[in-house]
């Protein structure tokens, strides 16, 4: 018995140690699974949910773990029926909070394509339009709480409203959307600060409000950060040429310079209170400090903020650590000083005075301050190799891979190999990839030419159509290659991820290759039956030159390729080349025989853990950025 329990401490040691080597984003994820194994906090269908899911949502995407992307299914599972009924949920309570967790069932239906998740997020994306209002358009917060527009609010519904827009094609529904970000700003902005007041009741009626302006009585720092969180996660939605895009923008700009002002100084922190500072009775609260640093970090990367913004977000997560973060003796993390629950009005009373909210006792894991550490760890981390390709674009070919079919609403759409699309067809992780270092990815839907090349440092070309998938095909011909073959010779960076025969254009695409000397052969190796992975494998050296960290990947039923200079092989299998470059003036050119780095083989749900195919992709990016020929300034 003693010689047992001696190695359940040896065990728990090590894994204790290998959890320390995690990113704090992962740590908190598994302290996440962990504590709520059986399930989220909450009987009923709430933010509460929401928000720890959209945390480990982020996580997966950036870590490929399957446990995270499993415990979110099974989360939305207890409450989805297969008709698409939610348990528990209550429309005609039309409270916004009963929102969030939708954003969660459109990110399943994407990746999975099960059309429930699809019903079900209808139902509340008709709650927006039976939403009470006040008389300018705003929405209540909650029924019972009448002509009230509260900030917590905006992160609840916006950001599900916009992506269910973007996805579902309902585009007219965002110049609704932006008007509850340009109405609560209006009508909550402190002129002194420049920060937003918790709520709004536009009848002046409740006792928590201002008789003169209808406001609360205190700056909470969550609201704000519920309110700037928000404002990050609906712009990626918004369309590019949308009027009121840029008033949501500047919205932001001026919340930064709002937030960074009232940043203490000492530990880079936030206080419950916003601009009350070490005032008795306050105190630094966790979640609004991982908000903040939430927005900031996002805001910088997505390109909404400057990266002026950036010390601020690290000094922040630093004190995020140090303040907040305790690790135990089994390297499980926690996080502390996250206000309980917090609102104006209802019963008991709650008046929003400062003594109110300086009142609400911290928890320890607390849902809300949990779900934003990592949402804002992951964005702290997509951080470190921002610089490296930073300002620089990579388009997706979309001319000669041109397939197209009907999404859950009936429309035709592109897919294969898409960067917005999540399911397994999708480069939705390739393009996370590029975009962590710093590269804009684009799609271009026309032919190539010098005119539409000249703005790209890397153009992809994957699986050249065939008229079995599209009798419409686009095949390269001279005038393709003349552009495409100059482009390169003048720096760019050319990817071609063909496919095997039947599958995939060789003829023309063997034209374009010949200008660097790879050619496809028109064969199917690793064929692979079933489940049986090994017969998928190929493993990698130790000191192959691109890939640096990937050692056993899986490629299956793949063209081959014969090279002549200045073409050289840069992975073998056996007698087979699988993977090859050329250097063709300042260019480079990168070929495989396979799209490979879809999300099928990607995202962790599908391969066993010991195949790297996601960490290939990682290595792949960052060798592809460092051939850009670098500018002289």
């Amino acid at each position: 018995m003693k010689k047992i329990l001696l190695l359940c401490a040896f065990l728990f040691a090590g894994l204790g140690l290998r959890a320390q080597t995690l990113p704090w984003s992962q740590r908190m994820a598994n302290t996440a699974i962990y504590i709520w194994a059986d399930s989220l906090p909450g009987a009923n269908w709430s933010y509460d949910q929401g928000i720890v899911l959209q945390g480990l949502q982020s996580v997966w995407q950036q870590s490929t773990r399957s446990e995270y992307f499993t415990y979110i299914q099974k989360a939305m599972d207890r409450y989805v029926g297969a008709d698409g009924s939610i348990r528990t949920y209550k429309a005609k309570d039309y409270t916004l909070d009963n929102i969030l967790s939708g954003r969660s069932l459109l990110f399943l239906q994407q990746v999975l394509g099960t059309e429930k998740y699809y019903k079900a997020a209808s139902l509340l994306r008709k709650q927006l339009d039976e939403q009470p209002k006040t008389p300018e358009g705003g929405f209540w917060h909650k029924k019972r709480y009448t002509n009230q527009m509260w900030l917590d609010g905006l992160y609840m519904a916006e950001p599900f409203y916009a992506e269910y827009a973007s996805v579902y094609h309902e585009d007219a529904d965002f110049d609704q959307i932006a008007d509850q970000f340009i109405w609560m700003e209006q009508h909550a902005r402190d002129a002194k600060t420049g920060l937003l007041y918790h709520a709004w009741d536009q009848s002046k009626k409740d006792r928590w409000a201002n008789p003169q302006t209808g406001l609360s009585a205190s700056l909470w720092a969550r609201a704000d950060g519920w309110y700037a969180m928000a404002l990050v996660d609906v712009l990626p939605y918004f369309p590019a040429n949308h009027p009121k895009r840029a008033a949501l923008v500047a919205i932001l700009n001026r919340l930064a310079v709002a937030i960074q002002a009232c940043q203490d100084q000492g530990t880079g922190l936030w206080y419950q209170v916003l601009d009350k500072g070490n005032k008795k009775g306050n105190y630094l609260e966790a979640s609004a400090s991982c908000m903040f640093v939430y927005t900031l970090a996002k805001g910088v990367r997505e390109g909404y903020l400057p990266q002026k913004y950036l010390p601020a977000a690290r000094k922040a997560y630093d004190g995020i650590i140090k303040n907040f973060i305790e690790t135990d003796a089994d390297g499980q993390v926690n996080l502390k000083g996250t206000a309980g629950a917090v609102g104006v009005g209802g019963e008991p009373y709650r008046d929003g005075s400062y003594e109110y909210y300086t009142g609400v006792k911290t928890v320890t894991n607390e849902t809300k301050g949990v779900g934003s550490f990592m949402l804002a760890s992951v964005e702290m981390e997509r951080l470190a190799n921002l610089n490296a390709g930073k300002g620089k674009t990579v388009l997706l070919d979309s001319y000669f891979n041109n397939e197209y079919h009907k999404d859950v609403t009936g429309k035709n759409i592109p897919f294969h190999y898409k960067w917005e699309e999540q399911d397994n067809n999708g480069f939705s992780f390739f393009g996370e990839i590029f975009n962590n270092h710093g590269l804009h990815t684009q799609t271009l839907n026309e032919a190539p030419d010098d005119v539409n090349l000249k703005k790209a440092a890397a153009y992809i070309i994957v699986d050249p159509d065939i008229p079995k998938e599209n009798p419409d095909a686009k095949y390269i011909e001279e005038p393709h290659i003349k552009a495409i073959s100059n482009w390169v010779k003048n720096g760019g960076i050319l990817v071609v991820l063909n496919n095997d025969t039947g599958n995939a254009e060789f003829v023309h695409l063997n034209k374009l290759m010949a200008k660097f000397g790879i050619s496809f052969n028109q064969n199917s190796v690793n064929r692979v039956v079933g489940r049986n992975f090994e017969q998928g494998a190929i493993n990698i050296p130790a000191d192959n030159s691109i890939f640096k960290t990937a050692r056993k990947v899986y490629i299956k039923e793949l063209s081959t390729l014969q090279l002549t200079s200045p073409a050289v092989s840069q992975l073998i299998n056996g007698k087979d080349v699988i993977v090859a470059t050329a250097k063709y003036g300042k260019g480079t050119v990168f070929a495989v025989g396979d799209p490979w780095f879809y999300n099928e083989y990607t995202d962790g749900r599908k391969l066993p853990p010991d195949y790297d195919n996601f960490k290939a992709a990682n290595d792949l990016v960052g060798w592809l950025v460092k051939q850009i020929p670098q500018t002289k300034k």
